[in-house]
């Protein structure tokens, strides 16, 4: 299992957080994923052999919120 923390755009409201957390949730391979208002970071464990970084990365840009920054353990 590997886990991504990912810097967004400052979120401005709780629908956004909701809206990130549910997409990423849905995606196959993502075991857990919580968005961090106050640190405007994102983090997810997933399962590398069935979903990459990459992947996760463009469903929270697909949202329209930009990724800032990636960092994988």
């Amino acid at each position: 299992m590997k886990k991504i923390v990912l810097g967004v755009e400052p979120l401005s409201c709780p629908s956004c957080i909701k809206k990130i957390e549910t997409a990423l949730n849905k995606t196959d391979g993502v075991e857990e994923a919580k968005v961090m208002f106050h640190s405007n970071k994102v983090k997810a464990q997933f399962n590398e052999d069935v979903v990459n970084a990459d992947t996760i990365q463009s469903v929270i840009t697909n949202l329209g919120y930009p990724v800032l920054s990636q960092k994988i353990s």
